[in-house]
């Protein structure tokens, strides 16, 4: 019987979906402004969605390439959960539907939130930032949503296609939640596809078209950014929505589901009676089964809160006219520290009324959690924001020229990721320590934290996922004021609206990153619970543990498996596996950054030509060929964006085949430490180079089509694939290896060499 309480859970998703819906319906009766500004926008969404519908084609071959491959491991060879295919599809639709929805959106509102910025800077903020805040409901809503449905139809039908889980219940009823939860962890695999699938292609798209637009019409031409002259202006301001809109609302939504599944996991592992009783608490068959209920639910309900202070939170996102950048960043810091305090309060409620042993020092895990990703938002915000030291030196060192700014750039970005290292660190251990009662030995607890806090840094995702997607919709709008031959007071608030989506874009990416490292960390210990349903599933591997180990499967902990399949430092295939992980974060953005510089390459082409052969384009007589610029870039990212993708897919089940389940701990660990710091690294040094250019462009150091402005813009077009394809898909890439890794389990129990 599931209790009461669990009903908030959906009853939060219907919430979020319905404000959502709300704030969608009022930007849609905002104004559009001007014919011109129609036309634009038109051009903007027509692209959008061509591209979409192109790249939905394609994942959807792979989907349901893979979906035959699952089912044949399931109900063929028998070594797979038997409902991994249909958590496979779900994951995937819900996670493309959420970015498909969040850039409809944002293709509606960036005209309007232009024509807004015409009346003040506050109606500008507030279209922009409200029609990002629907992303960011959509995304938790329907997130929310998947779980609630998977949770409630698997805890009536669990078991009804597999004996073999049937039996397993029958022995130990504790069973019954853990194969619940690791079967809809597995879900997490479609989501981190779509989204890898998102980001790599939207990435591809966005700064193939951007690369173009700046190189030749800005360097070369010596026109304005978003000039209508520039034939790939349009192709530049779709892919602010395919890769930054609806790249981010995939990527995002399955950070969100991934932390919130992977605590039900562990929830489901370590509260049974066998876990607290050797955590040393002292509980009946009974209370335990109600205990192991409460750990799992209790992410849920505090995701499910969390959506109902994010709402609070957008409503109080408001700025006076003629604010500064500080104070921007201000109002928009208003919502989410609110949102932040009051989660703090209910959460220890939650624990509370859930009656989980250890509630505080879990609620302090996840209020570590919390505050972790918060320092690392303010700590992105100091390192790209040009209202601070390091963005101004950079724009500073563009008065010698375009080396400097890349060299200052990049050691910028190197020095960026010691803060956010050490406060992920710093998490980490005080997660585990808070809620296994500062003891090392209670791993299970631990882990438990670790996780949990991976929840609190997610648990104010409405709110902190508006301020990421309003960033391309203010980019979107300065651009469309520029096309439309807006005034200058009009532009000078896009600008500061844009400038400030650049920061808050910066922090986003370092939400999700920072939230991966600890997803990641509590996807390995889902990993070692996955092995154990997957060993009930071949009886003759179940039994040579029970003979080596002395206990039954469902009975060994994860020290035991750790131990059973030597996982440790001086076993070399564990150390292997760690070198092939830090290995597949760098070919990865080596496979991206190339990719980018291929499709840009073409695109710089077609740009130089139609200025070479269309007459009159300079001079504003003739109308650029924007669609063919558009086709390119589509053309390009679709292309691109497949072999980098199913390489993530390939190398976890090959290193599972090779070197079996010590090798892909290897692997998971190295590609989580290194895809983390890289990440951090890439995203900081790319937003920082933008803000540079951007701080040049307010008129400092010569202002716009000034040496130093050009300088400027070669470190912003080096920072673009940097900061929006290969930075961002680093924490997708790690979690959709751990991912693999858990859905493929079976592969490797069955086949591995080693």
């Amino acid at each position: 019987m599931i209790p009461t309480v669990f009903w908030l859970v959906p009853a939060g998703s219907a919430l979020a979906l319905f404000f959502a819906w709300y704030f969608f319906k009022e930007m849609m009766k905002a104004d559009e402004g001007t014919d011109t500004m129609k036309k634009i926008a038109l051009h903007v969404r027509t692209g959008a969605m061509a591209y979409l519908k192109q790249q939905y084609k394609v994942v959807t071959i792979v989907f349901v390439i893979l979906t035959l491959i699952f089912a044949f491991l399931a109900y063929g060879l028998k070594i797979q959960n038997p409902w991994v295919p249909f958590a496979f599809i779900t994951g995937g639709f819900f996670s493309g539907l959420s970015g498909f929805f969040g850039m409809k959106t944002a293709t509606y509102a960036s005209a309007r939130a232009a024509n807004a910025a015409q009346k003040s800077l506050n109606d500008g903020l507030k279209v922009a930032f409200r029609s990002g805040a629907v992303m960011g409901l959509v995304v938790v809503g329907l997130g929310l949503l998947d779980i609630s449905i998977w949770f409630f139809a698997l805890n009536y039908i669990i078991g009804a296609l597999d004996n073999t889980t049937n039996a397993a219940i029958a022995s130990d009823p504790s069973m019954k939640l853990i194969i619940i939860t690791t079967t809809t962890l597995t879900f997490g695999m479609g989501a981190s596809t779509q989204a890898l699938f998102a980001r790599v292609g939207g990435g591809i798209f966005t700064k193939a078209a951007d690369v173009g637009a700046d190189l030749v019409g800005k360097v070369e031409a010596g026109i304005p950014e978003d000039d209508p002259r520039n034939p790939a202006t349009i192709a530049d301001n779709v892919g602010d929505n395919v890769g930054d809109v609806a790249g981010m609302g995939a990527d995002l939504y399955e950070s969100y589901c991934g932390s919130i599944l992977s605590t039900a996991a562990l929830g489901a592992s370590g509260f049974t009676l066998a876990g607290l009783t050797a955590a040393g608490f002292a509980y009946t068959s009974e209370q335990a089964a109600t205990i192991q209920f409460n750990a799992v639910i209790a992410p849920m309900l505090i995701a499910a809160v969390g959506i109902v202070l994010s709402i609070l939170g957008i409503f109080l996102v408001r700025t006076k006219e003629g604010a500064s950048q500080k104070q921007l960043l201000a109002a928009l810091s208003r919502g989410v520290n609110i949102s932040s305090v009051f989660i703090a309060v209910f959460s220890f409620l939650i624990l509370w009324y859930l009656e989980l042993p250890n509630y505080v020092g879990i609620w302090a895990s996840m209020l570590v959690g919390l505050v972790a990703g918060i320092g690392i938002g303010k700590s992105t915000e100091y390192y790209t924001s040009a209202a601070y030291k390091p963005t101004q030196s950079i724009a500073s060192s563009s008065q010698t020229g375009p080396a400097t700014v890349i060299i200052n750039g990049i050691g910028t970005g190197m020095i960026s990721t010691a803060i956010p290292v050490l406060i992920v660190g710093t998490a980490i251990i005080f997660a585990f320590l808070f809620a296994s009662g500062f003891s090392f030995d209670s791993i299970n607890m631990g882990l438990y934290g670790i996780a949990i806090a991976a929840v609190g840094m997610l648990s104010t995702l409405g709110i902190t996922l508006a301020t990421d997607a309003y960033g391309p919709i203010a980019d979107n709008a300065g651009g469309n004021a520029e096309m439309s031959h807006l005034g200058p007071e009009v532009r000078k608030r896009t600008d500061a609206l844009d400038s400030l989506g650049n920061t808050t874009a910066a922090t986003g990416k370092g939400f999700a990153i920072g939230s991966a490292a600890l997803t990641a960390l509590a996807l390995l210990a889902a990993y070692i619970e996955e092995i154990k349903v997957g060993l009930a599933r071949i009886p003759e591997k179940a039994q040579a543990f029970a003979d080596t180990v002395g206990k039954e499967i469902h009975n060994a902990g994860i020290v035991d498996i750790m131990h059973y399949y030597h996982i440790d430092l001086m076993n070399p295939r564990v150390l292997v596996g760690a070198f092939l992980g830090s290995m597949a974060a760098f070919l990865f953005c080596g496979l991206t950054m190339t990719a980018v510089g291929r499709a840009a390459q073409k695109m710089v082409e077609e740009v130089r030509r139609q200025f070479r052969e269309i007459a009159g384009i300079l001079e504003g007589k003739a109308e650029p060929d924007y669609a063919r610029c558009v086709e390119i870039s589509t053309k390009g990212a679709q292309r691109e964006m497949l072999f980098p993708s199913l390489l993530a897919i390939i190398i976890p089940i090959v290193t599972g085949i090779l070197f079996g389940v010590a090798g892909v701990m290897g692997l998971l660990l190295g590609s989580t430490a290194t895809g983390f710091i890289l990440a951090i690294f890439m995203a900081n040094a790319g937003g920082a180079w933008d803000n540079a250019k951007k701080f040049i462009e307010e008129g400092n150091y010569g202002g716009k089509h000034s040496e130093a402005h050009k300088a400027a813009v070669t470190g912003d077009t080096v920072g673009d694939p940097f900061k929006d394809t290969s930075g961002p898909s680093l924490n997708i890439l790690i979690k959709l290896m751990s991912m693999v890794s858990i859905v493929v389990v079976g592969v490797t129990l069955a086949y591995a060499l080693m």
